[in-house]
């Protein structure tokens, strides 16, 4: 059985333009949809986070209205609930690509906080680029993508089509006009052919081993393109 490893934010809050600290974390069915995904293909899952700490989850979402009803809450609540590798995550500073077969980034506001900036998940990133293994990245886990970069100054992940939660989005979810930065000009800025889909429609993009996804709705989806990768 091959391992992935799935790289989340350690981060409760996200800190906002006026320094108020929106409470977050990661997306859950950004997490449990692929984990759902990867086991029933036979896979092996390990969490890192930044200095080992237990992954915080969005309380926002497990709400009902951002899961398509209570039936759709309740499955994505015991679906965290059998996800057991969530409460026993090892540092990301200590993690050896050559244990996994693939690895995957789920969102949340909390990568925008943490992964953005963190050196280790960067070097990490651009190693998997370059191993050719298989690598996906969902919504706002896109801000990780940031932290790759080269002496130079260059990120790693310029040039590529990839895609995150976008700007139309994060204005409809009305948090645009509150944050420091906007994660799709960013990832312009930083020199990636950033592919927007429609606001909360599933949109998958695939440019040699990198497979993004834009929103929530993409994560499962973007499990699938992964598992044709890694075949």
């Amino acid at each position: 059985m091959s391992k992935i490893l799935y790289v989340m934010t350690g981060a409760a809050f996200w800190t906002l333009a006026d320094g108020a600290e929106h409470p977050t974390g990661f997306w859950a069915e950004e997490a449990v949809a692929p984990y759902e995904a990867f086991r029933a293909a036979g896979h092996e899952i390990v969490v890192a986070t930044p200095g080992g700490v237990v992954p915080p989850v969005d309380r926002g979402s497990l709400a009902p209205e951002v899961n398509g009803g209570q039936e759709g809450a309740n499955r994505i609540a015991a679906g965290l609930v059998s996800f057991a590798a969530l409460r026993s995550p090892i540092r990301l500073e200590d993690v050896d690509l050559g244990d996994y077969a693939a690895v995957y980034y789920p969102g949340g506001h909390g990568p925008m906080e943490d992964l953005a900036v963190d050196a280790d998940s960067g070097r990490l990133l651009s190693l998997a680029l370059e191993s050719g293994k298989p690598l996906g990245v969902v919504c706002h886990a896109s801000a990780a993508l940031l932290a790759a970069t080269g002496a130079d100054g260059t990120n790693a992940f310029a040039g590529y089509r990839l895609t995150g939660f976008t700007n139309a989005e994060e204005t409809q979810a009305g948090l645009a006009d509150r944050a420091k930065w906007l994660l799709q000009d960013r990832l312009v800025a930083a020199g990636a052919d950033f592919q927007e889909g429609e606001p909360w429609a599933p949109h998958v993009v695939v440019d040699r081993n990198l497979v993004t996804g834009q929103n929530p709705a993409s994560s499962a989806p973007l499990a699938t393109e992964l598992l044709k990768l890694l075949g």
